[in-house]
């Protein structure tokens, strides 16, 4: 049986981690599946209502699959009370 890391996932402070992990990655799949996981620790129809978005749109854009758009992903952000940073890092 697969665990639902969701139901794992309550800190904020591990979700933030986890979010930040999937941004240093730089992989898309990982950030939307990443804010997927979180989304759903919050609870879908919380986000659906905060958003104004359906469940069924938030489910597909934050999948491991999904490609949320940046609109998406801020009305996401806001409504799980997180934001995104942008820092500078060496040049490669």
């Amino acid at each position: 049986m697969e665990t639902n890391a969701a139901e794992h996932l309550t800190d904020p402070e591990d979700q933030a981690e986890l979010l930040a992990d999937a941004f240093a990655t730089g992989d898309p799949r990982y950030v939307a599946h990443a804010l997927g996981i979180v989304a759903r620790a919050h609870g879908m129809t919380k986000l659906e209502q905060a958003t104004g978005m359906k469940r069924q749109a938030l489910y597909r854009a934050l999948s491991m699959d999904g490609n949320p758009k940046l609109d998406t992903l801020m009305k996401v952000m806001k409504a799980l009370h997180l934001s995104l940073r942008a820092e500078p890092r060496e040049a490669a």
